[in-house]
């Protein structure tokens, strides 16, 4: 069979690994996962609600057009209801921009240390990749205008950054997209949003009719506590969006997720509640790392990359055997790093705990 040459040569996007699997691996009774950037806390009451009062039918295809979180999240955003796109997640987003955009004797642009599913997607589609180089765990965003020329189709800012947590300022993002030139769509990946607490972070609904070359990606995954069901969504203009819609698939988010989502939409006290609870266990992680002299990239998200100066595969296995799931940073870029999905109180406390055995163990050996 003649399968795509790049497709063959791609590794898989590699998950942390699944509770039950560390249980059976290890023996272990109880496992806290803070690999993923989950919501420590889920979802709201109301969303539980709405999925055990659910009476449909499971035999029915969902409403592809998504009509009624599309009616409730267009007025809650103030945009037109063409104006927005629902995918099976961010991810399927990300998908559906590259293979609408990228394709062989075109490329797009990207900063090394961002997310994967970027590069993924583009080499899939035999589109040239060109990764410019992060600074201190930051987009350089003059290097990546640089990288940009007249056959660069798309270009991706993660806005908080993944992994890093870092954030690009509102003046800074918006001499950016201007110097971007029209025929370049510009990727606003906002997945982590909700969770922004800096003041100078730019609310870029507005932006959409400002900028005809500009989408904007965010998810109920993250602060909404709705990963498992799979929804996010895309805002921009309606010419963009109309575009981009052939390449979707014609039933992409399920019934359950799109009733989930305008429920969750309904309780934003509690997603406010997971944003002070987030900040809190963050500043858990900074006094402990201040005190080991442990190296941080100060987040904007619900999750923090430590430096350890060692192979960050050691210190993902220490923390596993003792049943704490975080990610290593060896397949994010940072190979001596650590990334932690910031949790409650108490999972923080018994992670940090388990970091502090690892120090103490390695101070020893050496």
């Amino acid at each position: 069979m003649r399968f795509k040459d790049q497709v063959l040569k791609l590794t898989p996007y590699q998950p942390g690994k699944s509770i039950d699997e560390v249980k059976r691996q290890f023996g272990l009774e109880r496992i806290i996962k803070l690999a993923s950037n989950e919501n420590p806390f889920g979802c709201s009451e109301k969303v539980l609600k709405t999925i055990q009062e659910f009476d449909g039918s499971f035999a029915l295809y969902p409403d592809g057009y998504a009509t009624d979180i599309r009616m409730v999240l267009s007025e809650r955003l103030g945009v037109k209801p063409t104006q927005l796109i629902f995918g099976n997640g961010s991810d399927e987003n990300i998908q559906i921009i590259s293979r609408a955009l990228l394709r062989p004797g075109y490329n797009t642009v990207m900063s090394t240390g961002t997310f994967s599913q970027y590069k993924h997607n583009a080499i899939i589609e035999g589109a040239e990749v060109r990764e410019v180089p992060s600074v201190n765990g930051e987009h350089d965003l003059e290097a990546m205008l640089q990288a940009i020329d007249e056959r660069t189709n798309v270009v991706w800012v993660c806005n908080p950054n993944n992994p890093t947590g870092a954030y690009i300022g509102k003046d800074a993002l918006l001499s950016f997209i201007n110097r971007v030139p029209k025929e370049t769509l510009v990727v606003l990946d906002e997945a982590y949003f909700e969770y922004v607490v800096a003041e100078d972070y730019l609310d870029s609904i507005d932006l959409v009719d400002q900028f005809e070359n500009l989408i904007i990606l965010r998810t109920f995954s993250k602060a909404y506590g709705l990963a498992s069901l799979r929804i996010g969504y895309g805002i921009s203009n309606e010419k963009v969006i109309r575009a981009l819609e052939p390449a979707r698939g014609p039933f992409n988010t399920g019934t359950l997720a799109q009733k989930a989502a305008i429920a969750a939409l309904e309780d934003q006290e509690y997603v406010e509640m997971c944003k002070q609870k987030n900040r809190e266990g963050l500043e858990q992680f900074y006094q402990f790392c201040d005190e080991h002299d442990l190296s941080y990239h100060p987040s904007q998200t619900n999750f923090i990359l430590v430096d350890f100066k060692v192979d960050g595969d050691e210190v993902f296995q220490f923390l596993q055997k003792r049943g704490y799931i975080v990610r290593s940073g060896k397949g994010l870029g940072f190979p001596t790093s650590v990334r932690i999905t910031v949790g409650s109180v108490d999972q923080n406390s018994g992670v940090l705990s388990a970091i502090k055995e690892f120090l103490t163990e390695r101070s020893t050996i050496l």
